[in-house]
């Protein structure tokens, strides 16, 4: 396969440090705030995409998540073979491009093109993190990691408020120009305040492993999002459920024989981190049932006895505190990280996320306490978060963490699309009359609090099967994940943290 070139790395200043935190955590709050910025337009979007179909109207909103999910694992290998500042910005221009569409015109068809375009930049967060663990001085990392990590709480929270003021105030077309035009700046920021990552694996772009992954990540996710609508039993839903089976399974079985695959599978399987990301799935998976069931219960009408009746804006600010909360613990995380290992800092959230949920139980009754509960899950969260790319980086070498952590995040978001799926069963399953209609019954929302509960602890078991003091040392000290699978030249010729020489052995990984 051939060495790598590797560069020495360059001592960075505390101010290039703030510069390259700000710039980085920042492009992450603006491409997560593309998952929430359309959300008040739901119930107008037929008429605003001059559509008679709801069905149709909601490919706008499909679009951008199966985008993103298979555009994280692409672009984490393209960055660990051509430059993870580079394909970041790469992805930042596509999200800019995507909002621009959006932004001028009404038409379903370039409306979903554009919410597609602004999907991919969703790649932007672990790719973000993965350069943080190259440029940044060891002793900086946990909290730099914890920081970026909370960009997807923090995007969450603050895109719902102001896209839905903008939405009331203003033509719906604002809310993309605004995504462009900070997608636009923070582009430069990253382009003029990070430099590029010297670290590059070695080998070819993996063409028929990436279409592959795409194929089957499509077809499994339009299940799971779909599903719903389609019905569970449905030829269509159950045939891509099965074309996702065969496909990834035929893609795993090719993966392993390429000598540099799209995804490293024997690296995966190691033990932390097939761990973690099992851990990530689990955790999507109850972190995003508060997120589903928080905002209904706020804006139920106050006549089905439990409803809160608030309007979309209004539910969007009382849920903004619990975004923010995760911005503002993040120095606490990164300090236990940093002391006690990330398994101690995601035991931590799990076990957090489960009181939130059990809690919520008994917080149903008013706006503030909706409120305590969303924050103290978003504080749970917070600690996993943190915690989950620590492990994956002490596991693997840093030719390889774009990669890793971008199917790190895959996982999380995996998570919280079955979420979605699983919550809406059980809503549509647990009703009561609501003039007309139907609206979620305040048991059907106590079945999924409980759900939620049940399946953070499960994350928390998981989490203690975790090897004791996993990816701590790499924090401490800077050192890439042991060599072995993960380093060897017949997974992509990987080459651990740069040194000065000319010609290391892609085998060894160093500190």
């Amino acid at each position: 396969m051939g060495s790598s070139q590797a560069a020495p790395v360059q001592p960075v200043s505390d101010a290039s440090v703030r510069a390259i935190v700000l710039a980085l955590a920042g492009a992450g709050v603006v491409v997560t705030i593309m998952g929430t910025v359309i959300v008040p337009l739901i119930p107008t979007l037929p008429a605003l995409l001059h559509t008679s179909s709801a069905a149709d109207a909601s490919w706008a909103i499909t679009a951008t998540l199966l985008a993103g999910a298979v555009a994280m694992p692409v672009a984490g290998r393209l960055g660990d073979l051509h430059g993870k500042r580079r394909v970041l910005i790469a992805c930042t221009w596509v999200m800019v491009v995507g909002s621009s569409i959006c932004a001028l015109t009404s038409a379903l068809v370039p409306v979903t093109a554009g919410r597609a375009l602004q999907g991919v930049g969703m790649a932007a967060v672990p790719l973000g993190i993965s350069i943080m663990r190259d440029v940044l001085p060891p002793a900086r990392l946990p909290g730099a990691i914890a920081l970026m990590s909370s960009s997807f709480g923090v995007g969450g929270a603050l895109g719902l408020p102001i896209s839905s003021l903008i939405a009331q105030a203003a033509d719906w077309h604002v809310l993309f120009w605004l995504c462009a035009g900070s997608g636009a700046v923070f582009a430069v920021l990253v382009r003029v305040a990070v430099p590029e990552s010297p670290v590059r694996a070695v080998g070819r772009f993996d063409i028929v492993g990436a279409l592959g992954l795409t194929a089957g990540l499509l077809a499994m996710l339009l299940a799971i999002t779909k599903g719903s609508s389609w019905g569970w039993g449905s030829v269509t839903t159950l045939s891509l459920l099965g074309t996702a089976v065969v496909v990834l399974v035929l893609w795993g079985a090719f993966e392993i024989r390429v000598a540099a695959p799209l995804v490293d599978l024997r690296a995966s399987a190691q033990r932390p981190v097939l761990l973690t990301n099992l851990c990530a799935l689990i955790v999507g998976f109850a972190m995003y049932i508060i997120t589903l069931v928080a905002p209904q219960v706020l804006q139920l009408p106050g006549g089905t006895g439990y409803g809160l009746g608030q309007s979309m804006l209004a539910a969007g600010l009382w849920m903004a505190p619990g975004g923010l909360a995760m911005m503002a613990i993040a120095p606490l995380t990164a300090r236990l990280t940093a002391a006690r290992g990330p398994k101690v800092t995601l035991l931590l959230g799990t076990g957090v996320m489960a009181a939130a949920h059990v809690g919520g139980l008994g917080l149903l009754g008013s706006p503030v306490g909706v409120t305590v509960f969303s924050l103290v899950n978003s504080c749970g969260v917070s600690f996993a978060y943190a915690a989950m790319p620590a492990l994956i980086m002490g596991a693997v070498p840093p030719s390889q963490s774009a990669s890793a952590n971008a199917l790190n995040s895959l996982s999380r978001a995996i998570g919280m699309s079955t979420a979605s799926a699983v919550v809406a069963v059980v809503l549509a399953h647990l009703t009561v009359p609501l003039g007309t209609a139907t609206a979620p019954s305040l048991t059907g929302i106590r079945v999924c609090l409980a759900l939620g509960a049940v399946i953070a602890v499960v994350a928390g078991l998981v989490a203690l099967t975790l090897p004791t003091g996993a990816g701590q040392r790499s924090l401490r000290t800077g050192s890439a994940g042991p060599s072995g699978p993960a380093a060897s030249t017949g997974s992509g010729g990987s080459v651990g943290r740069p040194t000065a020489t000319d010609d290391p052995s892609p085998t060894s990984v160093t500190a």
